[in-house]
């Protein structure tokens, strides 16, 4: 129940502080929800804090590599020739 009241109360004060833009609105609710996700996984010691940047980082790195890649894929797409 207080991890609802929580994020109710973070809400309230997104209101509160005037937040108009739909972007902003949903940005900061996933900030919340993933400061809240990050909270439990540390609590329930699945895996230490440096652990869990290293691996952040890791994963930050895979994803560059895969989206340069899926770009470079594109352009390489070529037209056959008709005869």
């Amino acid at each position: 129940m207080s991890n609802s009241k929580f994020v109710i109360d973070k809400i309230a004060k997104l209101f509160e502080q005037g937040i108009i833009n739909y972007r902003d609105f949903s940005n900061e609710i996933l900030n919340i929800l993933k400061s809240k996700r990050d909270e439990l996984v540390f609590k329930m010691k699945l895996t230490s804090k440096e652990e869990t940047e290293i691996i952040k980082k890791r994963l930050d790195n895979l994803e560059k590599k895969i989206s340069i890649l899926e770009k470079k894929n594109k352009k390489k797409t070529k037209k056959a020739k008709r005869f």
